[in-house]
């Protein structure tokens, strides 16, 4: 990685003249490079009536986002070492959980938009259907797997890359925005006189308006989820263990185009209490409830935060399985309703349905988050929380928000967990969720 490169990108004009387009504008090449929906997924959209994005203009008005933003506070550019960051600039992708602990790509955006990517060595391919993205290099790993004894040097050469740059494209203006950066990398900046401010902000305000076609990437993800969140539904039954159940998620997004999935909330019986344990050889029995939560990211890398609690088997609940899904659905359906635009998040958190006190210790750790690529900006905080942990801001038309809730008593062996994504709209808020709820609970 100690050697430096670049490659300036040479786009086929007639690239996509030359081949049938699919309905996102993207090549239909069976030996293209870029990941996307499979014919499954197009399939079931076309049958559901929906719209498939533009690539094209999802990604123009991203890098608009990112560029207002830039503006904004006055910095010469922003540079990104988060993985979905980065997609989210430059709409590519590569090995993206490996990436995540193994920082070998970064993106530079100029506030004129000049867009540059490094990334792993020999990886030019996997961004030359990109126009925007203007040049691709190498060397922005300077960590110790990599770099071993030379990572002061590598951080170096790096930050003289990005010195240039602020100088061709900034002049006089030394002020950098970086979401995070290695502690060699950041030094190495400042070194050089780099006026280092922080690039979360910029990153997290630009990804939360959505634009038009970010939200019909959005509406095909779900549509794409929840038809994996049926498979699993269907392959639930006694005498199967949660990792058996969990599997079939995993295989639906994947074969619809999906990318990974964050965690592995998915637990039964008393394991559902408290909230957060994962998935595992747990065999399920008659009578108990499965509740999880999807974290995933589907067709788009676009994430569809839903959740759910189901019965197992052909059994009647108990009335204390009764009482904890219907102060979940009470909740989260009375703060669905404060979701629209000009609400504050304090003014959100005052008045947001409160959860009876056996449930309170438990609590989710928000009322509501955002969700893009990824859970997002803003977090909404319970009235317990929101002297530490809340901070000001107000919902705006184009956020999209997932309002959630987990009711278990402290000490207890039932949990519930219930979870929709909305939109926010010009008056109000769209639901983007529409699986069902557990209609056996609600009785």
């Amino acid at each position: 990685m100690g050697a430096f490169s670049i490659s300036n990108q040479k786009i086929d004009p007639s690239r996509r003249r030359a081949t049938p387009l699919k309905p996102d504008g993207t090549p239909d090449d069976n030996d293209r490079v870029e990941i996307g929906p499979t014919a499954l997924a197009f399939a079931e959209w076309q049958a559901a009536g929906l719209s498939a994005p533009n690539l094209d203009a999802m990604r123009q008005y991203r890098l608009e986002r990112l560029v207002q933003q830039i503006r904004k506070h006055d910095y010469a550019g922003l540079l990104c070492f988060d993985p979905l960051n980065i997609r989210y600039a430059t709409d590519t992708t590569n090995m993206q959980l490996w990436i995540t602990h193994n920082p070998v790509r970064a993106c530079f955006i100029s506030a004129d938009g000049y867009v540059v990517l490094w990334d792993f060595h020999s990886c030019e391919h996997l961004s030359s259907h990109v126009p925007h993205v203007r040049e691709v290099r190498h060397g922005a790993s300077f960590f110790y797997f990599e770099s071993g004894s030379r990572v002061d040097e590598h951080a170096r050469l790096f930050a003289s890359e990005v010195d240039d740059l602020l100088r061709q494209h900034g002049g006089s203006n030394r002020r950098l925005a970086v979401d995070r950066i290695e502690h060699a990398g950041y030094a190495a900046l400042q070194n050089l006189g780099v006026e280092i401010h922080d690039g979360q902000e910029v990153t997290e305000f630009a990804r939360a308006i959505k634009g038009p076609d970010d939200l019909l990437a959005m509406r095909c993800a779900m549509h794409a989820c929840e038809a994996a969140v049926g498979e699993m539904h269907m392959a639930v039954q006694p005498g199967l263990s949660e990792n058996d159940v969990w599997a079939h998620l995993h295989t639906g997004n994947i074969r619809r185009g999906g990318e990974w999935i964050e965690t592995r909330l998915l637990s039964t019986g008393p394991r559902s209490n408290p909230w957060f344990q994962e998935s595992g050889p747990r065999i399920m029995q008659h009578g108990e409830l499965l509740a999880f939560d999807t974290d995933l990211i589907g067709a788009y890398g676009i994430c569809i935060d839903m959740s759910r609690t189901w019965m197992i088997g052909d059994f009647e609940p108990t009335q204390e399985q009764r009482d904890h899904y219907k102060i979940a659905y009470e909740h989260i359906m009375t703060n669905m309703e404060l979701m629209r635009p000009g609400m504050g998040f304090e003014e959100i958190t005052q008045k947001a349905h409160r959860l009876p006190e056996q449930y309170r210790a438990q609590r989710y750790g928000v009322i509501a988050h955002g969700v893009g690529l990824c859970d997002e900006f803003p977090s909404i905080r319970y009235p317990e929380d929101y002297q530490a942990c809340g901070y000001p801001g107000q919902l705006e038309p184009g956020m999209v928000l997932c309002v959630e809730v987990y009711a278990g008593a402290l000490g207890g062996k039932v949990g519930v967990k219930l979870e929709d994504q909305v939109l926010i709209t010009d008056d109000g808020y769209e639901n983007l969720t529409s699986y069902p709820y557990e209609e056996r609970l609600l009785r």
